[in-house]
């Protein structure tokens, strides 16, 4: 496709005109999963990321400058949505590791709480946004990405809370 091909496709984008999509597509689906295979080196997780290279490239045509190198562009956007997804990865395994580590160190000490004082004592000494994740966590038995969920805050402010009333619980003696 030459560049002039692709400039008169990108303005049908900017349209809304689906035409310049699927010229682009047709054009480029094997150059762009490559690029992204190369990177990810998993035949769905390519997949995945090329079908949503397609979607982000309707969205960001409007950003596209002409009278440039368009291979080269595209390129880049697709090997950085490849390593995107391999920090989003990394990233959810890190959060799934450091919540059981979590989990297993504070398991003595919910049971203590919750075994040796009534629910009301322990819950006394929290602050509002503290009982209410501690609360979803021992008593709902919830893990912290559904209590982050609900409350829609990010995962490490549910973390956080959870282990400040842990450390407030254990400087009241509550071990």
């Amino acid at each position: 496709m030459s560049e002039e091909q692709f400039e008169n496709c990108m303005c049908l984008i900017k349209q809304g005109d689906k035409s310049g999509l699927k010229e682009i597509y047709e054009n480029y689906l094997a150059y762009i999963y490559s690029i992204i295979y190369r990177v990810l080196e998993n035949k769905e997780n390519a997949e995945d990321v090329t079908s949503e290279f397609f979607i982000k490239l309707w969205d960001i045509a409007d950003k596209y400058q002409f009278g440039g190198l368009h291979k080269g562009w595209l390129a880049t956007i697709a090997r950085n949505m490849a390593l995107d997804f391999i920090r989003k990865r990394k990233h959810e395994q890190l959060t799934d590791e450091v919540m059981e580590q979590a989990d297993h160190e504070t398991s003595a000490v919910e049971a203590k709480v919750v075994g040796e004082l009534t629910i009301r004592n322990a819950m006394d000494t929290l602050n509002h946004e503290e009982q209410e994740v501690v609360n979803m966590k021992v008593m709902g038995d919830l893990t912290f990405k559904q209590i982050a969920q609900i409350l829609q805050l990010p995962m490490g402010t549910v973390t956080w809370r959870y282990q400040n009333a842990i450390k407030k619980l254990r400087r009241c003696g509550y071990e």
